[in-house]
């Protein structure tokens, strides 16, 4: 079981993650992939709310249809050093306008956790080894940024520009 970051605090996860074998119980929210919700979403959304877990492979501007009323989508990282799931993100909140919960899942490394939620994660599943309180200061490393973020003030930059 991971541990889950959400509002740059340790939370119980309300989700239940499941495979595409496994029963859905009535009432719950859960997260499956994106081939089950595809091959049964009248069922799910019926018995379920229903959160989406996406491969980073996965075209987020095709798949908006089906994409757009999910509370939840979990994007995943396969390993450290591929960082696909980091523009699936930006484009959920920046072209697409994604309010939901965008959770990072897989190879979450704590030097990451800023920038991916400067790029509109809200959510970090860590792994069991990872230590939670660093990660926890990891969300605070910086206090100023240069660049634009998805969910952010205005860059330090701009700020100096308006005098603010």
């Amino acid at each position: 079981m991971s541990t889950l970051i959400r509002g740059n605090a340790v939370v119980a996860d309300d989700w239940l993650e499941l495979d595409d074998e496994t029963a859905v119980p009535s009432g719950a929210s859960v997260i499956v992939s994106l081939a089950r919700w595809q091959s049964g979403r009248e069922a799910l959304a019926a018995a379920a709310r229903v959160g989406l877990r996406l491969p980073n492979t996965e075209d987020i501007d095709a798949l908006w249809p089906l994409l757009r009323e999910r509370p939840l989508i979990a994007l995943q990282f396969p390993k450290s050093s591929d960082g696909r799931a980091f523009s699936q993100a930006r484009l959920l909140r920046e072209q697409h306008g994604f309010d939901g919960e965008i959770r990072a899942t897989g190879d979450v490394q704590r030097d990451q956790l800023q920038f991916m939620q400067r790029c509109g994660f809200d959510a970090f599943a860590l792994r069991a080894d990872q230590n939670v309180d660093d990660c926890l200061k990891a969300l605070r490393d910086f206090d100023l940024a240069y660049q634009h973020a998805a969910r952010a003030d205005l860059p330090l930059v701009w700020q100096l520009r308006r005098g603010s």
